[in-house]
């Protein structure tokens, strides 16, 4: 492998060189910014050699270097080892950003090239501020794979299905008008949309470009008078075509949109979102271009009753689904038999795929047993998926995609009698869990107020985690998804009652274990007070934690109450899904914990 990505970066720079280069940034996204993309915009992954689903590779003549965040650092290092691309630990005090490593490490007068499609219009503005400030320059047209990707994927080409309103709650005409509404109240006549969730949602369809994620690859063009989708035709029925025009949207080839763009009349007012939209858009629409917030994104995190009644639906399935997955994980390790992660992750998808309106999984699972669990997105694949042991912590993390929602569980289980370290580590992260699940918040609350509630008690032992503590859900769409989240920075958008968001807090020990714990929770209205209106959590995911790993004897009686009183939920939930056998499973799983010792 190091002499191929050798080969690689080394057409790379004959191409630099060519194009009078000096360095050049490729990231891990797509033309739609995406965080999970189609093998045909894998550029990073194939040069780089790494898997991982962030990070940016950043090449110079005489050097490679990768920057990837704290989820990524012990993947990045074991599979950048001997490619000779320097790891970049971005998160670090040490780590010095993209934009100051090249400013320190280039000429003046140099020239950084970019493909305008690959960065955001405030990605670009961002680095163009930077090297300008010393005096270097920054190209935009630069062709980063050019013809060195012999090889390279199509674009995906699956067929487009409609998600029926029974599923999504509202038609998409309504969506449109809601769309345009707001587009209006902006100064613009029409919206560029580009992020691929956004216009499934908007236009309620779906396909499979995306490995996990039910999203078509398209550009959506949203005006009073005439709305159009850019998509490879292939992908679409005449039936769809249909279903398109009766929402007042026509298709044109994908590849036309910049040919489109730059016909549309110079009085012509586009909304575009600049974080959202790449450089490329604004070159070609130019004046024309409004840049200001786009509504949809709030309003697809919002979500309707249909969904929400949708989401209940399927966190019970996916629960009644994983208690068959862990029996059968329990009766493989009681006879002996050998478990490795990759069957784990098999016996998962195995039970969700026999469930009521699957679909597929909502991301690749995540077994990582011992060490690997303190790898945050580990991936096992064949020449890395240990055998389970009968002792130690598996951390699973996985999820499904239903029609009805999407679901993201994470577990940690001890494989035989735990230590204590491991129980006390375990249950300074639920102690997290829970501050957050009952947490009480005024309206206008974001994530950042939020985020120390599940650090607190790690805080005080001098332990954290580097990861956010909780992401936004789609329904039957992307995993990951804004525009809320908790996290330590500074995100602005408000939790909102409809909006369904993740509480995973975690700790990690490289070496030794790592341990996560993870619900979905909706945010829903608390009470109103003549200070305002204050919201909560419901939880919504419905699977017990593994009693085995608690200390009561540092939880309050509050902590266990809580913990007693989900699992009786989970029970109650879960048990009208289950054979005799497996609610008595379940049973044993949901008893209370013993509260003798608790301070």
């Amino acid at each position: 492998m190091k002499e191929t990505i050798n080969a690689r970066l080394g057409a790379l720079r004959g191409q630099m060189k060519e194009a009078h280069i000096d360095a050049t940034i490729i990231p891990q996204t797509d033309p739609h910014h995406s965080e999970y993309i189609a093998d045909h915009w894998q550029i990073r992954r194939w040069l780089s050699g790494f898997t991982g689903s962030a990070g940016s590779l950043v090449v110079t003549a005489d050097k490679a270097l990768l920057w990837t965040d704290s989820r990524y650092f012990i993947q990045a290092a074991q599979q950048l080892d001997s490619t000779g691309i320097e790891l970049m630990k971005d998160g670090l005090p040490d780590t010095p950003s993209i934009e100051a490593f090249l400013t320190s490490h280039l000429p003046e007068g140099a020239v950084v090239g970019i493909d305008g499609n690959l960065f955001s219009i405030s990605e670009t503005a961002t680095l163009k501020s930077a090297l300008e400030a010393h005096h270097m320059y920054l190209n935009t047209c630069f062709d980063v794979i050019g013809n060195i990707w012999q090889d390279r994927p199509d674009l995906p080409d699956t067929p487009v299905f409609i998600h029926d309103v029974k599923y999504s709650g509202e038609e998409a005409h309504s969506k449109i008008g809601k769309i345009l509404a707001a587009t209006t109240q902006q100064g613009a006549t029409s919206i560029l949309v580009s992020a691929l969730d956004e216009i499934a949602w908007i236009l309620n369809i779906r396909s499979r470009d995306v490995k996990c994620n039910p999203v078509a690859t398209a550009f959506l063009y949203l005006s009073s008078g005439r709305s159009t989708l850019f998509i490879k035709e292939e992908k679409l029925s005449s039936d769809i075509k249909q279903y398109l025009s009766d929402n007042g949207v026509e298709s044109a080839p994908y590849a036309t949109l910049h040919s489109f763009l730059n016909a549309l009349p110079a009085d012509s007012t586009v909304l575009v979102e600049a974080p959202r939209t790449s450089q490329a858009v604004i070159d070609t629409l130019g004046g024309r271009a409004v840049t200001g917030a786009s509504p949809v994104p709030m309003l697809k995190a919002i979500k309707n009753d249909v969904q929400i009644a949708g989401i209940r639906s399927a966190m019970e399935h996916d629960g009644a689904a994983l208690v068959s997955a862990f029996m059968e994980i329990e009766r493989m390790m009681r006879h002996g038999e050998e478990l490795t992660e990759l069957a784990v992750a098999e016996i998962l998808t195995r039970y969700r795929s026999q469930q009521p309106h699957y679909f597929d999984e909502s991301f690749e699972t995540i077994a990582g047993y011992g060490p690997h669990g303190a790898i945050v997105h580990y991936s096992a694949s064949e020449e890395s998926s240990s055998t389970v042991e009968n002792h130690g912590l598996l951390l699973i993390d996985s999820g499904a995609q239903y029609l009805t929602g999407t679901t993201d569980i994470t577990r940690t289980i001890a494989m035989g009698t735990p230590t204590a370290q491991e129980r006390r580590d375990f249950t300074l992260v639920m102690k997290g869990h829970i501050a957050l699940a009952t947490a009480i918040f005024p309206q206008g609350t974001c994530g950042i107020q939020l985020d120390a509630f599940a650090r607190q008690f790690l805080w005080k032992e001098g332990l954290s985690y580097l990861h956010g503590t909780g992401h936004g859900v789609g329904h039957f769409l992307n995993v990951h998804e804004g525009p809320q989240s908790i996290r330590l920075n500074y995100m602005p958008a408000p939790l909102t009652p409809g909006m369904l968001t993740s509480n995973e807090p975690g700790l990690y020990r490289t070496d030794v274990h790592g341990i996560r714990c993870e619900n979905l929770v909706l945010t829903v209205p608390a009470f109103t007070t003549e200070f305002g209106n204050f919201y909560r959590f419901e939880t919504m995911t419905l699977f017990p934690f593994d009693r085995a790993l608690f200390d009561t004897a540092i939880m309050t009686t509050e902590e266990i109450a809580w913990v007693n009183g989900y699992h009786a939920m989970v029970y109650d939930r879960l048990m009208p899904l289950l054979n005799n056998e497996q609610a008595a499973w379940l049973r044993e799983k949901t008893l209370p914990l013993q509260t003798e010792t608790n301070k």
